[in-house]
């Protein structure tokens, strides 16, 4: 089976990660990333800090002011939402080929509207992974634990599943964890939950949960808003397993958790927040299923005030 030929949209701490463990592992990635993130990578190379091993890596790049050639096999997608206008615009070229396939590794569901409009959903598939990874000050990805998953899948279930094999034996050869998913959108739906619950109760409350389930009200707040995540799930037909739920109790009621959002720490630096992607997306399921949102709606509330604020 020949390799498959994969552009990565961004060098940051979720595709700069996964791209360079592909790359490392001899497979045919190339990095679409803007001017200055690519004058550093030709300069320095990719450099990847983590717990699993250090990489420095000579790795093929383009300009998102360039013009690419359609002939990528895979096109993964590691942008913010906030990104995902410009991130369209700038993959499109190579994305031409009915044949190409996109694998967005975004928060959220909310994007596969946006990709499925843009390219037809036949040519999207559904993908997420677990990492907690970003770019230090000199410009290196730096992995932070020892968590590094990456799960894809069809999201038509009738669709033949030749394509994903493909990219399976491709992952394979990496050092990361991937998992060729049956059913992906239920995997979407669990990290979602968590996510929104995660980013609802830790930005609402500006702490770590450990800190926050120390207060009087904190662990029924918690409690809270992650069941009427998991509520909302269950109405669109996609219920939390029994281990999604426990990981979310470890995580985000238990009173020794230092877990606190990606989110947050976007807040805290004073940067932009996804919060119409996975906050108020959430709030809105929430809101057309009849399903309480208490929460949902003051802690999106926060992070519109936040926005408007900044």
């Amino acid at each position: 089976m020949p390799l498959m030929r994969i552009l990565i949209l961004g060098a940051g701490g979720t595709g700069g990660y996964f791209g360079g463990r592909l790359a490392e592992a001899g497979c045919d990635v190339t990095f679409l990333v803007r001017p200055a993130r690519a004058a550093r990578l030709r300069s320095e190379g990719l450099v990847i800090r983590s717990p699993l091993g250090d990489a420095r890596l000579s790795v093929p790049v383009v300009e998102t002011t360039a013009t690419l050639s359609p002939d990528y096999d895979l096109v993964i997608l590691g942008c913010k939402a906030y990104d995902l206008d410009a991130a369209l615009a700038s993959v499109a070229p190579a994305m031409q080929r009915p044949d190409a396939a996109l694998l967005p590794l975004l928060n959220g569901l909310r994007h596969f509207e946006t990709l499925d409009a843009a390219f037809g959903s036949a040519q999207v598939l559904g993908g997420l992974c677990h990492i907690s990874a970003t770019l230090n000050a000199d410009g290196e990805v730096h992995h932070l634990n020892r968590l590094q998953s990456l799960t894809f899948g069809e999201r038509d279930p009738r669709s033949s599943p030749a394509r994903c094999e493909r990219i399976a034996a491709t992952f394979a050869r990496a050092s990361f964890n991937s998992r060729h998913s049956p059913n992906v959108l239920a995997d979407l739906w669990e990290k979602f939950a968590f996510m929104a619950a995660g980013a609802s109760l830790t930005c609402l409350m500006r702490t770590s949960v450990e800190h926050i389930v120390a207060t009087a009200e904190g662990e029924r707040a918690a409690r809270e808003v992650v069941a009427e995540c998991a509520a909302i799930a269950r109405a669109a037909g996609y219920p939390v397993s029994e281990k999604a739920a426990g990981f979310a109790e470890r995580m985000l009621v238990a009173k020794d958790s230092p877990f606190k959002a990606s989110m947050l720490r976007d807040i805290e630096a004073g940067g932009r927040v996804e919060a119409d992607h996975l906050v108020g997306d959430m709030l809105r399921r929430g809101q057309d299923a009849g399903e309480a949102v208490g929460l949902l709606s003051i802690a999106y509330a926060h992070l519109k005030a936040y926005e408007h604020s900044r």
